[in-house]
């Protein structure tokens, strides 16, 4: 009996120490990224494509795992239709025509995958590289804050079916659950990319779980407008922003992951969260909702082995920047190898009005050259003594990321998750 009370004890004291070292960061029992994704999807070979999508889709219809298929051009749901994935089906797509698919206001997509059978969406090309194609578009009737609560995207698409906004915070467009879009992001005439998903006016209906974006020439997630949940997302390896929120969005986004390279970046800026509420003044409705994003439980890593020498070297800047009238709340968050950790907009003033719509709290910042300034601004003191307050219960460290994380350096299965193992031996060894 004694021995199988020690042996609970032990149990208990080891789960509550894996807990919590884990409150921080992606979190899970375990590595959640396991299974569904790639990260190195250069090397997969998908087959050839033996059925073309083209055109709009006006009508209900389902993609079968049994097909390969070759998205060509800019494909439309249109009509209220709904488009139905199967779990494990392959969709390439065609650089030449940039294909995209777009979800229409009023359209649903349902690519629910699973997480040993997930959904892909990749080049069609046999050396594959970021940009090669366009990228997926979600478009909903819920709230953005531009004047009369309506925009289109552009892109070079049919403008009359990119329409997005409304009243309807519970707009529907769809599921996308275990799905990975590789090489997306392609390039437009002007300066403009593809976003890999850009999701425009989207409700709180739609369920956006588990989706992994790797190497995208523009935005791996672009968020206008919409009130919406993101949770476990990974962008990996993108040029542009990973995340980038704007026109009003009401967002949270929890346990999801960006994994930035020193040597992908775009000269537009390149940030793990571009959290703002319009590209210009004009354009926005002051009397309606601004961004807010609250983040909970990210992991925002710069993949570097030599975080100091690509910092010197100018490779590596902000992980967060935050706009004029735009809030964060970002909580239990890893930011681990960047310079500096946060920016905030220059025109934003430093008072208590806009501190308290900008809170980073028991957050880790690892391995940063500074944690948080005003752009333009190299004078951080009060910056620095407002968050460094003990009531935000903030820790920084100077780990390198082999340290920091679980298998930081495994390839295949990375597990990004804060280390907890000499916790747990010593533990059990007591």
């Amino acid at each position: 009996m004694k021995n199988i009370t020690q042996i609970i004890s032990i149990f208990l004291l080891v789960v509550c120490s894996v807990n919590a070292q884990q409150e921080k960061g992606i979190i899970g029992s375990n590595n959640w990224l396991n299974n569904w994704t790639e990260f190195k999807p250069n090397k997969q070979d998908y087959g050839e494509a033996n059925r073309i999508l083209a055109g709009n889709i006006s009508v209900n219809t389902r993609l079968e795992k049994k097909n390969i298929y070759l998205l060509q051009g800019s494909v439309y749901v249109t009509n209220n239709a709904t488009l139905t994935i199967d779990p494990g089906t392959v969709i390439i797509c065609d650089s030449e025509s940039k294909a995209s698919l777009v979800i229409t206001k009023g359209a649903t997509i349902i690519a629910e995958g699973l997480e040993t059978d997930p959904i892909v969406f990749t080049s069609n090309k046999s050396l594959k590289k970021a940009g090669d194609w366009g990228g997926i578009i979600l478009l909903g009737d819920a709230p953005i804050n531009k004047f009369g609560g309506v925009s289109s995207v552009n892109f070079d698409l049919n403008l009359a079916l990119t329409a997005y906004g409304g009243v309807n915070t519970s707009s529907n467009s769809g599921i996308l659950k275990f799905v990975r879009i590789e090489f997306a992001g392609a390039k437009l005439k002007g300066t403009e990319n593809f976003n890999s998903l850009l999701l425009a006016g989207v409700g709180n209906k739609t369920i956006i779980e588990n989706v992994m974006v790797s190497y995208s020439g523009g935005d791996s997630f672009e968020i206008l407008g919409g009130e919406l949940k993101l949770n476990k997302m990974v962008s990996f390896k993108s040029s542009s922003d990973d995340y980038k929120f704007n026109y009003g969005t009401q967002c949270h986004i929890d346990n999801s992951l960006a994994i930035r390279s020193s040597f992908l970046s775009s000269k537009f800026g390149s940030r793990c969260l571009d959290v703002a509420s319009y590209v210009t003044k004009e354009e926005v409705d002051f009397a309606r909702k601004q961004t807010l994003v609250v983040a909970t439980n990210l992991t925002l890593v710069n993949n570097s082995e030599n975080i100091s020498v690509d910092i010197e070297s100018g490779l590596v800047k902000e992980a967060i920047y935050v706009g004029d009238n735009s809030a964060l709340e970002c909580r239990r968050t890893v930011i681990s190898g960047f310079n500096p950790a946060v920016l905030l907009d220059s025109k934003m003033e430093i008072n208590d009005k806009n501190l308290n719509k900008i809170k980073f709290e028991q957050m880790y910042f690892n391995f940063c050259k500074g944690n948080i300034f005003t752009e333009f601004n190299s004078n951080n003191e009060d910056l620095e003594s407002w968050y460094g307050n003990s009531i935000f219960s903030n820790v920084y460290s100077k780990s390198d990321n082999k340290e920091t994380f679980i298998d930081f350096l495994n390839d295949k299965r990375p597990d990004f998750r804060l280390k907890i193992g000499k916790i747990v031996a010593s533990n059990v060894d007591k």
